[in-house]
């Protein structure tokens, strides 16, 4: 009898130690949910001296601390070369990933993704007087990329030849430093890019560069972390935060 009631003492203590470890119902990370990003994509992400969760800042940034504030959570950030995110996910170094990442079916193969947040398309920077017009005119020129981001997929899948640089900042001075003749990337961060750098305009493209969906990734049947996000973006949608913190970021950026 008092084998088993030390047993049952012992399983209890080890229960009590379990809720301490996991919150008791909240994230296995003691209520911290990680999201892992590449700070290198204004407006959506990047660091500053004061941004919304430590030193980053941006929609993307702002969007995380609601969805964890909305759980009674708190958002840490983990910063990563944008290619690693997905791999950090899936080796469970972060709970999710918010990067401005588009919800591409071969994606989908390897992680779910929430509820879609903003719809974005891919443009062409170029210098002033620049005679590229339309994506067709990058034919014979010199093409910069940001590697893993779209604009590198949709110029590979237009066959052009071009270099793929790490952060948007690297591919973007090439150009002002006349080494190349255009970088593709999302039309947001082009905002970002041209109105800091002199001498620089955009060019759209519609019928070459088809729009984009960004959500956020979690683990691969990781539903009930899925369904909290969806809830809370979804609240975000339809109350016009996303919009607003949209409109908030860009027009910063633009100053």
């Amino acid at each position: 009898m008092k084998k088993a009631t030390k047993v049952m003492a012992l399983a209890a203590a080890m229960v009590m130690l379990a809720c301490t470890l996991t919150a008791c119902g909240g994230s296995s990370k003691g209520g911290k949910l990680t999201f892992g990003t590449n700070a290198e994509f204004p407006p959506f992400e990047f660091v500053t001296s004061e941004g919304v969760i430590d030193q980053y800042d941006g929609i993307d940034m702002a969007i995380a601390k609601s969805i964890a504030e909305q759980n009674d959570m708190t958002a840490a950030i983990e910063n990563m070369e944008f290619d690693s995110l997905l791999v950090a996910l899936q080796n469970g170094q972060i709970d999710a990933v918010i990067a401005g990442m588009t919800a591409t079916d071969e994606r989908r193969e390897t992680v779910d993704f929430s509820t879609p947040y903003y719809t974005a398309t891919q443009v062409m920077i170029v210098k002033e007087d620049s005679d590229i017009a339309a994506a067709a005119d990058m034919a014979d020129k010199k093409i910069c990329v940001v590697q893993g981001y779209t604009g590198e997929v949709c110029v590979n899948d237009m066959g052009y030849p071009y270099e793929a640089f790490k952060k948007g900042t690297e591919a973007v001075m090439e150009l002002v430093n006349g080494k190349c003749d255009v970088v593709v990337i999302d039309s947001a961060t082009a905002q970002k890019y041209v109105s800091d750098n002199e001498g620089l305009k955009i060019v759209e493209d519609a019928s070459a560069f088809e729009s984009e969906e960004y959500a956020i990734a979690v683990q691969k049947g990781n539903t009930e972390l899925l369904e909290k996000i969806n809830k809370s973006i979804e609240a975000m949608l339809a109350d016009g935060t996303v919009n607003e913190l949209a409109v908030k970021y860009t027009e910063a950026v633009a100053e």
